[in-house]
């Protein structure tokens, strides 16, 4: 069991606090957020604190802030250097992390999405994702990652997944102004996605060969994958994420 703490609880440590809590580790989360910090006492018998007294009361640190006041709000904190720190914060450095939390020099980069808390969410874990392994493991893969430049592309990656939920829940309306009934169409698009994704064999050039088996000639789904490439959405796909990866450092 270990003590482990939250600086910010919003939409991604509060799933990450209650995994860990149903594990059995003692859980401190700040006050930042009273809201879901009051839910997650009620849930999960976590502890609420400020942030000094969570940095204080833990033994590993979960950085959940907003990279635009991260610097603002850790600069005052004072870390101890037994800690292990963890960031889940795009475009905030190792090395400015570094400076600000020592002397706890133990410090991870990861990049967590809501269903961890049901298990299957990949953690690419940078430098190593050996902490990760033991907080997160079995339920969910930790994959280690070798250099910042390679962990904040999977920032871009994970990017994409608002992206994705944009089209379908385009999807989904459109099915509903035909068929008069949005609620059902919504349910059928998200079951209809989850489902095949869930069932999808894994490996390198999967989703290709998903896709070519689907997509074959005069089918339906060719001519949506047909569309869709002289639409030009695959560049606006490519080209949304080279920004995002040059805004994050990435050498492009």
């Amino acid at each position: 069991m270990k003590r482990i703490g939250f600086i910010g609880t919003g939409h991604i440590a509060a799933p990450m606090a209650r995994f860990l809590a149903y594990k059995g580790h003692r859980v401190t989360v700040s006050v930042r957020n009273a809201e879901t910090a009051a839910a997650l006492v009620a849930s999960h018998g976590v502890s609420v604190a400020d942030n000094q007294d969570v940095v204080d009361a833990s033994d590993v640190v979960f950085l959940c802030l907003r990279p635009t006041v991260a610097v603002s709000a850790i600069t005052p904190l004072a870390f101890r250097a037994d800690q292990q720190i963890v960031s889940v914060m795009a475009g905030v450095t190792r090395d400015t992390l570094r400076e600000h939390c020592a002397p706890a020099s133990d410090i991870s980069v990861t990049i967590p999405l809501g269903f961890l808390e049901q298990g299957g969410c990949p953690l690419p874990g940078f430098p190593d994702g050996r902490l990760l392994r033991e907080l997160f493991e079995p339920e969910n893969p930790v994959h280690d990652v070798a250099t910042e430049t390679a962990l904040n592309m999977h920032f871009a990656v994970c990017a994409m997944v608002p992206g994705i939920l944009d089209l379908l829940a385009s999807g989904a309306e459109w099915l509903g102004d035909q068929t008069a009934d949005r609620q059902a169409a919504e349910v059928y698009t998200t079951q209809l996605m989850s489902g095949y994704l869930a069932t999808m064999a894994r490996g390198q050039g999967q989703l290709a060969a998903e896709r070519d088996a689907l997509a074959t000639e005069g089918t339906l789904s060719l001519q949506m994958t047909t569309a869709l490439r002289e639409g030009r959405a695959h560049e606006a796909l490519t080209v949304a994420m080279d920004a995002i990866g040059a805004r994050l450092g990435g050498k492009l």
